[in-house]
């Protein structure tokens, strides 16, 4: 695989995409490369931003780096909680693919890896002709699925493999993400058995509850490993430069 950008694809909302985001973008920061986060539309939340912040905690990075690339990395930010199509009516805003792309390339140039959090699931629609995925199949990206592990994930996880699949997408592999406290263990553990099975994509790992970020991002490390193991990385450079 000689892309070093990806796109982290949900199953559905609320799953787990932002704090994969900032893991996987603060393990790779760890290891020496120029890293930055992208959320071609942020919707619910007053802040620009919004989910980037979250990236940032988990890199490590201040607000003054982001603001330098604001425009570029979140290219729309909508306050209104919902798809970014009916979020965007709402403001009188009309999302513009190419913007989305062109601040997609720009910041590849600037960095050695730009990770970009999708918004929803992968069928969320951007404006009344375009589907996120869409996009996504128009760029260099390398996608990675984050499936929420609880009941039910099979069916999500299957769909949305079958839908990048029907596109001709590639996919890296899926990144379990284990969101809640407790759950029935023999259905969590079929659960990735049963989507790797039939999916056939690889399974980099699952991430475990845990509300301490310096646990968690310790947890991780394994799963960036097998991440990192798929792609090249030629030269390393020193955050945050640019190229």
């Amino acid at each position: 695989m000689t892309s070093k950008s990806f796109f982290v694809a949900g199953t559905d909302t609320g799953i787990g995409k932002t704090v994969v985001t900032g893991l996987l973008a603060g393990y790779l920061r760890d290891k020496g490369f120029s890293v930055i986060t992208q959320k071609w539309v942020q919707t619910g939340s007053g802040e620009p931003a919004g989910d980037i912040s979250c990236h940032l905690d988990s890199m490590g990075a201040d607000r003054n780096f982001f603001k330098k690339y604001s425009d570029l990395a979140v290219p729309y930010s909508l306050a209104f909680p919902a798809s970014p199509h009916l979020a965007s009516a709402m403001e009188k805003v009309k999302i513009s693919t190419s913007r989305i792309r062109e601040s997609f390339l720009s910041l590849t140039k600037k960095f050695d890896v730009t990770i970009v959090e999708g918004t929803g699931g992968l069928l969320v629609p951007l404006n009344e002709r375009e589907l996120a995925v869409d996009v996504v199949g128009s760029l260099p990206l390398n996608v990675i699925l984050v499936v929420g592990n609880r009941l039910g994930a099979i069916n999500h996880a299957l769909l949305s493999a079958e839908a990048l699949k029907n596109r001709g997408i590639a996919v890296a592999g899926i990144i379990f993400n284990r969101f809640c406290p407790r759950g029935d263990e023999i259905v969590l553990r079929d659960n990735r058995k049963v989507i790797s099975l039939f999916s056939g994509l690889e399974d980099f790992g699952e991430v475990p509850y845990e509300p301490d970020l310096e646990r968690r991002s310790a947890a991780f490390g394994a799963i960036g490993q097998r991440v990192m193991s798929m792609f090249s990385f030629p030269g390393v450079c020193i955050f945050p430069s640019e190229k």
